[in-house]
C-alpha cells in the first residue's frame, strides 16, 4: 500500500501536469500495458527471471503460516511488485485524469494569473482538488489488498488470507469462509469510510456544505421545541 499508493499518485499528478510531453506518453504506455496483463502471467514472468534466470529472490514460499517474519522477508518481493503494479495502472490512471481536469480550471488559471510558482500551483491548489476523485479507487485498491489477494497469494504459495481462503473452499470449511467473508466485507466498508472522511477535509465545499446543514437543523429545530413548550 505504501508503495503503490504513493508512487502511482505521484505518477499521475507528473502525467496530468506534462500532458503530451514524454513523460506522459511514457508512463500513459505502461499504466496501460500493466492494465492489459493478468496479475498470474506478471508473477510468472518476474519468477523466471529475477527467481530462475537471475536467482536473487526465491520463487515461492516453503514454509507455512508458522513462518517468522525473518523467513518470509525475502520472499515479498515479488509479491510486493506485483501487487503494486497492479494496482498502481488504475490509480495513475484516474489520477491523470483528474489532475489533467483540475489543471484547466478557473481556480487553477487564477493562482497562475497571481503569479504563483508551478510548482506551488501543482502541489497547493491543483493537487488537493485533483486527489478527490481518486480516492475511491485507491480506497477499493486497497480494500482489494487487505481483503485477501487469492492469485498472488497462491501463485508464490503466500500464506496470505486470499490462499486461506481458497484452501477453506477446497476443504469446505465454512466458519472459515464466512469469517474471511465477514472480515473483507468489514475491510471495504471502513476503507470506504475513510475515503469519505479524507475527501471532506480535503474538499471545503463539502465542509461548507455540512456547515450549512448543521446551521439550518438547529434553526429549524428552535421553534419546534418554543412551540412543544
Amino acid at each position: 500500500m505504501v508503495v503503490g499508493v504513493t508512487l502511482s499518485l505521484a505518477l499521475g499528478v507528473i502525467a496530468g501536469v506534462r500532458r503530451g510531453r514524454a513523460s506522459d506518453r511514457v508512463i500513459s504506455i505502461v499504466s496501460l500495458v500493466v492494465m492489459s496483463v493478468p496479475e498470474f502471467m506478471v508473477a510468472t514472468v518476474l519468477v523466471l527471471l529475477f527467481a530462475i534466470g537471475l536467482p536473487l529472490f526465491p520463487a515461492v514460499v516453503l514454509r507455512g503460516s508458522d513462518a517468522t517474519v525473518g523467513e518470509l522477508l525475502p520472499t515479498i518481493w515479488l509479491p510486493i511488485i506485483v501487487l503494486t503494479l497492479a494496482m498502481a495502472a488504475y490509480i495513475v490512471r484516474t489520477a491523470r485524469s483528474s489532475t489533467i481536469d483540475v489543471m484547466a480550471s478557473e481556480f487553477v488559471t487564477t493562482a497562475e494569473l497571481k503569479g504563483l510558482t508551478m510548482r506551488r500551483v501543482v502541489w497547493k491548489h491543483a493537487v488537493p482538488s485533483a486527489l478527490l476523485p481518486t480516492l475511491n479507487v485507491v480506497a477499493l485498491n486497497v480494500a482489494w489488498l487487505l481483503g485477501g489477494v487469492v492469485v498472488v497469494e497462491n501463485v508464490f504459495n503466500y500464506p496470505g488470507m486470499g490462499k486461506l481462503m481458497l484452501e477453506s473452499v477446497f476443504n469446505r470449511d465454512l466458519p472459515t469462509i464466512e469469517a474471511i467473508a465477514l472480515l473483507s466485507a468489514l475491510v471495504y466498508v471502513v476503507c470506504n469510510l475513510a475515503a469519505d472522511l479524507v475527501a471532506l477535509v480535503l474538499d471545503p465545499k463539502l465542509r461548507t456544505r455540512q456547515r450549512r446543514a448543521r446551521t439550518r437543523s438547529r434553526a429549524g429545530a428552535r421553534p419546534t421545541r418554543k412551540a412543544a413548550a
